[in-house]
């Protein structure tokens, strides 16, 4: 007779489900919650373009070049998800305390740190602390959805958490300008930042007690018997497996298509679309807001029917598509650009809620916090590069003056973008063709009913 196992309890399941989500939000609005601001911080902090690229590629200092995401990962598969989840959603907290006492109490021009303005290297150190929080949570979130959905609803488990996750980043985008032109400061913002942050914390905490009761009850489900442990020559096995290497790889290009290019997005809308910079951010917020409601569609489609390969090549082309639009010139309407972003929320529903699942079928549990930390690692390479090289060109090669104002064209930084994008075509084809090749059944449906 089959035991019981406590994610048989769908309420449990989806209870924990909207606990990390929530907590993720938070951090996903914390992330992003500068992203429309890059022209009022200009003004009322005298940053330059490229100041504000690279306070943007902060995301990724500690978790990229110091390698805190790859640790991250080991110490979640090391020691569980209560002590790295408790210590991700601190570590955020901080981070945005630091990142908001910079941005309010020091002065652009005062001092300079390592031949940076002091207030732009501070407030980008706080915000890599706190990507550090976001980016290690984002991998415990998934293994938690893992944990209590393996063999259930998976990949719209997966696909609805990134979806609400996204909520974050719709309210940083839509949210920010109206909050910091009501306060009269871009400090404001930071401030909602911190204290939904604290709310994020207090979450988790929640969770936790929930997560040991599932240990306890598999426990004695399983007869006491222990779940083989995570091991260092585990990272050996990852490193052999080609299918991981793709994974890791679209990831890269396909994210670096599209983070960086939402750090941009609200002043693409004042530059070329003419959208009134109160408004601008609400544009860039449909990416988010739409896939609200397109992820849980493939999210359940995979889960039924499978296809999870082709998925990936539809979302990655159509990326492209959209980008290499946005680098014309000439298609200067706010429709355009409304209905181009709609469609970027398409693309980015299809890809995540495809590669996620993927990554489950061809990984053990014991090594998916590893595993979630080296995409997470290589990804965040990009995260950290692009937004840095899209300022270095804006301010070098796109800047021009009108009439007094300062304006930019963004006609090679959307090429840029089509290029990234391009690369995501070709990894997503060869990721498809191994899959045939190696028969991991990224085709085949996840579900099996309970």
């Amino acid at each position: 007779m089959k035991n019981s196992s406590i994610r048989d309890s769908k309420s449990k399941r989806w209870l924990t489900l909207i606990i990390v989500s929530f907590t993720m939000l938070m951090g996903y609005f914390v992330a992003d919650v500068m992203s429309p601001l890059k022209s009022m911080i200009e003004t009322q902090l005298s940053w330059n373009s490229e100041e504000y690229g690279l306070f943007s590629s902060a995301y990724g200092w500690l978790n990229f070049f110091f390698g805190m995401l790859i640790l991250g990962g080991i110490a979640l598969d090391k020691f569980g998800i209560r002590l790295t989840g408790t210590a991700s959603a601190v570590l955020m907290v901080i981070g945005a305390i630091i990142k908001y006492t910079a941005i309010s109490h020091l002065h652009h021009g005062d001092s300079l740190l390592f031949g940076i303005d002091s207030q732009v290297l501070i407030a980008g150190i706080g915000y890599a602390i706190s990507c550090v929080g976001v980016e290690t949570f984002g991998i415990t979130a998934s293994k938690v959805v893992v944990k209590w959905f393996q063999g259930k609803e998976l990949a719209l488990a997966l696909a609805l958490q990134v979806a609400v996750a996204r909520i974050g980043t719709m309210l940083a985008l839509s949210a920010s300008v109206p909050v910091a032109k009501a306060f009269g400061t871009v400090t404001a913002p930071l401030s909602v930042a911190v204290i939904t942050l604290l709310a994020g914390l207090v979450m988790f905490l929640y969770y936790c007690v929930l997560d040991k009761q599932f240990d306890k009850a598999e426990s004695l489900a399983n007869n006491n018997e222990e779940e083989e442990s995570f091991k260092l020559s585990d990272l050996v096995t990852l490193a052999n497996n080609k299918m991981f290497w793709l994974i890791c790889f679209l990831c890269l290009t396909f994210y670096s298509a599209v983070f960086p290019f939402l750090k941009y997005a609200t002043d693409l809308m004042v530059q070329k679309f003419g959208v009134n910079e109160d408004f601008a951010g609400m544009i860039p917020s449909l990416l988010p807001f739409s896939t609200l409601f397109f992820t849980p569609i493939f999210g359940t489609f995979i889960d039924r029917k499978g296809k999870a390969a082709t998925i990936m090549i539809i979302g990655s082309v159509l990326l492209l598509g959209i980008h290499l639009l946005f680098s014309i010139p000439a298609l200067d309407s706010s429709i355009i650009a409304i209905v181009l972003m709609i469609g970027m929320g398409l693309s980015f529903s299809l890809v995540p809620s495809a590669m996620w699942p993927s990554l489950a079928k061809i990984t053990p549990q014991r090594q998916l916090g590893s595993a979630y930390a080296i995409i997470f690692w290589i990804q965040n390479g990009g995260l950290t590069l692009v937004p840095y090289y899209i300022g270095y060109l804006l301010r070098n090669y796109c800047e021009s003056e009108v009439n007094g104002q300062i304006v930019y064209d963004y006609t090679y930084p959307m090429q840029t973008f089509s290029l990234i994008a391009a690369f995501a075509v070709i990894i997503a084809f060869a990721l498809k063709w191994e899959d045939k090749r190696k028969h991991y059944g990224l085709e085949e449906p996840n579900y099996k009913p309970d």
